[in-house]
């Protein structure tokens, strides 16, 4: 009987003290807050795929910078990219995308959203190889423990093999016959052959980083990606668009808002620019799309561009590199690689963002001062994630390096070509379209590619063997890459091409960034968290030489 009434007192105690619990939770519960029964698996998605394309501008950005696609100021590598650099990256990946998938999927599941669980997957894969191209060694399998708040860095190659596994269960996602939902979809407006497409891309990129460290693997791996038939092509580009809305929130390309609203913003490569306007003696068809002058001649004064007065230092004489500006005294107005001038005068003179990609002005000689956020594409740009003009450039390494299915120089030409035509086509399908047929006929464009590929043909026929076959392949998707600082710096790191880049100005820079340092929001809030020596440390799949074979 005691034993009865202890028992029964008991479950009675618990009852009540678990019916206070529910109460005070009730109380305690933030109305507006998402949680698993008021979360809409859309909203999270939405979420998701706008966090991406803002994670991948970061890392794109960074990218092109240290390739001499856009200015990278600062005189050493270690004072532009100490351990704060990346703090957005890493939380927008963490917080931001990574948590949010895991908090969709078992609301996917449950209403057989299949096509969700296919993009937020490929989501998820791009994440985690963007971060391990950045950083190397990151969190992963305990990453997303909420339990844990200590979580240890998983090896590189391990969460490179899962996105490669998340890839593959995307792809069935995309496939399967039943799917519940319509999500919002803002690459490929809900074509799942597409995101098939860009599934088996992502893998080729896979093959292609992973060449140094299992070739028979990769090998195999793009050889079989070839027959498959099924890599993205022309009219799959994988895109995210911007709009022309100044208003908060700005749906404007970030490089337009930042340059044509007030002047100013960043300056352009001279590198980049010299191999666009001098290089191979002729200018490149796209230097009018990606560049826009303010003026049409260098300056003479010197309180404008301070280099224009002084003499290349003695290591940019011995390499004959370009210095100051491009030659020919056409106004192509930028920076050297690691100049840490400070900022002249000039905002309204020197060479500004065109409209590719990011919804500038197209040039066409008028010189205007780009303070104007009516001008142009008025920011209707777009991030070139991945276009099918990449696929032949990464097939024709893959045909040069690895023995891969087709020819190297064919895969080249078409790369070239494609991406030509897709820059012509973006750029008259927006508010530039009346001014660009004007000034240059859709036969005088074309007339102009034909000389440029046969130019480049006459040089890759010329190379001696294939380090300087894969220099020219390497260069070409180099300049085809503006505006996709991500597959440029892992090109550059790959392969150590394109070569002849611009060094710093100064003689002693620090080592190259082959990888970034773990960032100070995960080094000060995690006790397993172990910072890495310096900049040099190679991620990986990156077997080549130690800096300086890339600086």
């Amino acid at each position: 009987m005691k034993r009865f009434i202890y028992g029964l007192t008991l479950a009675a105690g618990m009852v009540l003290a678990t019916s206070c619990a529910d109460k005070l939770d009730e109380l305690l519960e933030n109305p507006n807050a998402v949680n698993a029964t008021t979360a809409s698996p859309d909203f999270l998605l939405n979420s998701i795929q706008l966090n991406y394309q803002s994670l991948w501008y970061g890392v794109s950005d960074r990218g092109a910078r240290l390739t001499r696609q856009i200015n990278q100021g600062s005189a050493l590598y270690e004072a532009a990219y100490a351990a704060g650099a990346t703090n957005g990256t890493w939380s927008n990946a963490y917080a931001n995308i990574l948590a949010d998938i895991d908090f969709l999927m078992p609301l996917a599941e449950k209403s057989n959203l299949q096509r969700h669980m296919g993009i937020a997957k490929t989501i998820k894969a791009m994440v985690l190889m963007d971060l391990v191209d950045t950083y190397g060694d990151v969190p992963y399998s305990e990453a997303l423990d909420a339990a844990n708040f200590n979580p240890k860095v998983d090896n590189g190659a391990s969460v490179y093999a899962a996105a490669f596994a998340l890839l593959n269960e995307a792809s069935g996602h995309f496939t399967v016959a039943n799917s519940g939902g319509l999500p919002n979809d803002y690459f490929y407006a809900r074509n799942y052959t597409r995101w098939n497409r860009l599934v088996n891309t992502l893998k080729l990129k896979y093959f292609l980083n992973t060449k140094l460290v299992d070739r028979a693997a990769s090998t195999a791996g793009i050889n079989a990606l070839i027959a498959g038939n099924a890599l993205i092509g022309t009219g799959d580009d994988f895109v995210f668009r911007f709009g022309t809305t100044a208003a908060d929130p700005d749906s404007r390309h970030p490089k337009f808002g930042g340059q044509y609203t007030a002047g100013g913003g960043d300056y352009q490569s001279t590198d980049f620019m010299h191999h666009l306007t001098v290089e191979k003696g002729i200018d490149d068809p796209r230097v009018r799309y990606y560049m826009y002058r303010q003026v049409l001649t260098n300056t003479t004064n010197v309180d404008e561009q301070e280099c224009i007065s002084q003499i290349a230092p003695p290591h940019y004489l011995v390499g004959n590199y370009p210095y100051c500006n491009p030659a020919g005294n056409k106004g192509y107005w930028g920076r050297d690689h690691l100049d840490p001038d400070g900022i002249p005068p000039d905002g309204l003179k020197r060479t500004a963002y065109g409209v590719f990609p990011a919804g500038g002005r197209f040039d066409n000689n008028s010189a205007v001062p780009v303070n104007n956020p009516a001008l142009g594409n008025r920011g209707a740009g777009l991030h070139p994630i991945m276009l099918a003009a990449y696929v032949d450039f990464m097939l024709a390494e893959a045909a040069l390096t690895l023995g891969t299915t087709g020819n190297a120089k064919t895969y080249m030409l078409n790369g070239i070509q494609k991406h030509m035509d897709y820059v012509r086509a973006f750029a008259v399908a927006g508010a530039e379209g009346a001014t660009i047929t004007a000034f240059e006929p859709a036969a005088t464009f074309s007339a102009r590619v034909t000389s440029y590929r046969g130019l480049v043909g006459v040089q890759y026929d010329a190379a001696a063997n294939d380090d300087q076959r894969m220099s020219v392949i390497a260069r070409e998707y180099w300049l085809s890459l503006f505006g996709n600082g991500k597959e440029s710096y892992d090109l550059y790191r790959r392969t150590g091409k394109p070569t002849r880049m611009q060094p710093g100005l100064e003689p002693i820079t620090g080592p190259f960034v082959r990888s970034f340092l773990y960032p100070n929001n995960y080094i000060v809030t995690n006790t397993n968290a172990v910072q890495k020596a310096n900049l040099a440390t190679q991620v990986f799949w990156d077997k080549n030489p130690a800096s300086p074979w890339i600086y």
